[in-house]
């Protein structure tokens, strides 16, 4: 896989990256995702606040939704096993029936 470097602007600093050619759309998503959240989250103005702080937010959401999203894969696996477990109780009820003549 071709490698090939670019250069990301996180909440106005640049990071470079060494990446595989094909996750280069990938990584402008991400990067505009970022940026979009800091933003949003500047506007309120807190007091004090650095741009590490709000990256730091901006990482906390992303995780957040992350997390929310393996959690909600996990229980919709737990809704597949039971639809297959099903389907196999089914399948052997109608094994046992007796084909009508």
């Amino acid at each position: 896989m071709a490698q090939q470097a670019i250069k990301l602007k996180l909440a106005g600093k640049s990071y470079s990256f060494k990446i595989e050619s094909e996750k280069e759309e990938l990584y402008r998503l991400a990067e505009k995702e970022v940026n979009q959240y800091v933003v949003s989250i500047k506007q309120n103005n807190f007091q004090g606040w650095t741009d590490q702080d709000y990256l730091g937010m901006a990482a906390l959401k992303f995780a957040i939704a992350l997390l929310d999203l393996k959690q909600s894969r996990e229980v919709g696996d737990e809704d597949l096993k039971r639809l297959t477990a099903l389907d196999n109780e089914l399948d052997r009820y109608l094994n046992t029936l007796e084909p009508e003549r």
